[in-house]
Order: C-alpha cells, then structure tokens, then sequence
C-alpha cells in the first residue's frame, strides 16, 4: 500500500535525509517517514506560534482588568481530538501494512543463510560458497536467513532501507528487491561488542542475473584460481581473521600472525605448545582448547565453516608471514 501523499514526499530519497532509494520497500518506508515528519511538523508550528500570538496579545496589562471568556467550546475540543486520533490511526495502518510486506519473504525468492559473529559477517549462498560481501542480482527477491553464533547482531542496509535483528538460538529472515546495480554499505546497527563499528561490509548488486551467476562460479573456484597462499589470504581478511590477527607483529585480540608459525607459545593453562600445522588447524576448529597466555578466549569456532582444503591454504597464508 503507497501513501497518499505528494510524489515530492515520497521521491525525497537522496541527500540531505537517506541515501538513495535502492529497493523496492524503500519508497513506502520513505513515504510514511516523510508523512509523520510533515503532520508533526505543522502541528508543531499551528501551536508554538498559537501560543506565541496569544502570549503576546493577551498579556497582562497595567489598569487593565482580564475579560471572562467562554469555559467551554464542544466544537473546538471534538476538533483537537478526532483529526489527531485519525492522523494517527492512518499512521498506524499505512505502517503496519508496510511492516506486514517487509517481514513477509516472497514464495520466490533467492535464498542467502548469513552468520553474524563478532566481527564479521559470512553469507552462504545455495552452492555452499561463503563470502564476507553480499552479492545479489538486481531486479530479483532476495531473502536472507541469518542467525548469529555468539551475540545480538542487526543487519542492516540503509539504501534499501531493510533492517532485522540477528538473534542466537533462531533464526530470523530479512528479504529485499534491488533497484539499482551498485555497491551499497551493510553494517551492524546492534552494539555487539568492541568492534561493534568495525563490522561493516557491502552489498553489490549485479546488474544482471547472468553476471551474479558468473561472478558465483568464478568466486567459488578460489582453489582452482589461487595458490594456497592466495586462497589463504582471501580466507584471513573474509572469515574475520583480519580483525584479530594482525600482520605485522603488533597483538590484537589474538596473537600476531608475523613469525608465528614454528614459535613456542606459553598457554593460559602454564604448558607450551609449538605453533605447527595440527596446532594451528585444532585453533581453527577448536579454538578454546589451547588458549594463548595473555589473550581472552573469545575467537569462534570455524567448524563446517571452512573445508580441509580451506584450512591448510590458510595454514600456509600464516607460514608465510614470516
């Protein structure tokens, strides 16, 4: 359902107020926004300046005695409470209806599973391939089913004006339609942590299906297209390693990957262990099993997330940061 109000309104979608509008929800959801903002914005100004006027021309003054006026006017108070009680009930329905249509995912839609972990974000498409950017052709519905692996995560896309929470322990969806081929910003609109800010991504959208479906093809054949320290690289700075893991000796969250591999770590527990491949593979996987002294075991899982073959071109990305 689309608001009866000026087009003006409605096509207000780039500049001063929102990006532009890049979803087929985006012009309802600027619709009802502009609506609200306008109907306040004139009752706002009908009554300070009422209450200005009348300041003014009724103050008190000397040797002037007040006059009685009337204490009741039936038609003046039906006034200041029908037309707000209806501005708000058209308010209430053109909003539900537009939620109703944003948290209902067409029959037809192309199907992403995304993860949200501290953080990062991981979108699964329906071959298996993970990446850390969204890609979606224009023009087609797209539903995302997201869940999240540790806390409160919120997805959110301003130029499509989409947003939803992404809860651990279910799962929650979020679908749009894309206008317009482009990169657009994605970003966590939950506080989530330390790095809150930094969990930022893109969507890009594919001016045609056949370019998406190349793009997928090429994409997933990153073993085929890159050595394994490569395909290493691509893994460190898509699974979230990046935000942790620093190349260049300084600690994050985690210890620097520069000179790790073949060093002897000190473990929160008091034992050593040398940093060799089965280490480094049983991190990945089981990464609270042999926490580094020093660090917070907060680094997740990548259980099922990443392949044999993922792992060891990640392994041999770290051997190289010499």
């Amino acid at each position: 359902m689309k608001l009866f109000i000026p087009n003006m309104l409605a096509n207000a979608d780039a500049g001063f107020w929102f990006p532009e509008q890049s979803s087929t929800v985006a012009e309802h959801s600027d619709s009802v926004y502009f609506f609200i903002l306008y109907v306040c914005t004139f009752f706002f100004v009908l009554i300070v300046s009422l209450m200005v006027l009348f300041m003014v021309k009724y103050r008190h003054r000397p040797g002037m005695e007040a006059t009685k006026t009337s204490t009741h006017n039936l038609t003046l108070e039906l006034s200041w409470s029908v037309i707000p009680t209806l501005l708000t009930i058209v308010m209430f329905w053109v909003g539900f209806t537009g939620y109703i249509d944003m948290r209902t995912p067409p029959s037809d839609s192309y199907e992403i599973n995304v993860m949200a972990k501290k953080w990062v974000w991981a979108f699964q498409y329906p071959n298996g391939w993970i990446e850390s950017e969204l890609h979606i052709p224009e023009g087609e519905n797209v539903t995302l089913t997201m869940s999240s692996d540790d806390v409160i995560h919120s997805l959110w896309v301003p130029a499509f004006r989409t947003k939803m929470d992404v809860v651990p322990g279910r799962y929650t969806q979020e679908w749009f339609k894309a206008t317009r081929a482009g990169e657009f910003p994605l970003q966590c609109a939950e506080y989530c942590g330390q790095k809150h800010s930094m969990m930022v991504t893109k969507v890009v959208v594919h001016e045609t299906r056949g370019d998406f479906d190349k793009w997928l093809q090429q994409a997933s054949d990153i073993h085929k297209n890159k050595s394994p320290e490569e395909a290493g690289e691509y893994f460190y700075k898509t699974r979230g390693c990046i935000q942790c893991h620093s190349l260049d000796g300084v600690p994050k969250n985690g210890p620097s990957f520069k000179g790790l591999f073949g060093k002897e770590e000190k473990l929160a527990d008091g034992s050593t262990v040398k940093v060799n491949e089965n280490y480094l593979r049983e991190s990945i996987l089981e990464p609270q099993a042999q926490v580094v002294l020093g660090f917070k075991p907060i680094m997740p899982t990548f259980k099922g997330q990443l392949t044999d073959q993922d792992i060891t071109a990640l392994i041999a990305f770290i051997k190289a940061q010499k």
